[in-house]
């Protein structure tokens, strides 16, 4: 029995939101599910998303294949960091500690980074929201440009022809 992990569609019309479920690949996209482990709002900005890691990581351990969005946010949230991770202990490369404090540092790393998109989410819709209100934008002064006096233009006189030449 190929097993999935895939995404559930929820909402309603024009508003979608997804639970992430592990399936049996041939039950409907919106069928009997065997567990849920996280949701996934792409309505919201940035896109919320929360995932029950050691669930997911356990499923891809036992075989599970996530769809192509499922393995965009796993990836997003560091799951398949921790299995790249895991393969690595397993083989010998480093220590459980080392790849523990590995992901751990990426995922402080991540968090910032998240952190930053959302204040400048907040900060576009305070912007967006202070121009529809009619709030102005500050003036910015604009420096004069120095004036530069340009020289006369002298026309040349045409030429007369040359007398005793050609006629």
């Amino acid at each position: 029995m190929p097993v999935k992990i895939r995404l559930q569609r929820k909402g309603r019309r024009k508003s979608p939101f997804y639970h992430i479920v592990i399936a049996d690949a041939r039950a409907p996209r919106d069928g009997k599910y065997i567990e849920r482990v996280g949701t996934y709002n792409p309505m919201t900005k940035p896109a919320t998303i929360e995932l029950d890691s050691e669930k997911a990581y356990s499923w891809m351990e036992k075989g599970a294949q996530p769809t192509e969005t499922v393995r965009s946010i796993l990836r997003f949230k560091g799951v398949l960091y921790k299995k790249h991770l895991q393969r690595g202990v397993k083989k010998g490369a480093f220590t459980q500690e080392e790849a523990d404090t590995k992901l751990a540092a990426w995922l402080e790393a991540k968090a910032i980074n998240i952190a930053a998109r959302k204040q400048e989410a907040i900060q576009e819709r305070l912007a967006y929201h202070a121009k529809v209100n009619g709030v102005a934008p500050p003036k910015v002064e604009a420096k004069p440009e120095p004036v530069v006096e340009a020289e006369p233009v002298v026309e040349a006189a045409p030429e007369a022809p040359a007398e005793g030449g050609e006629a």
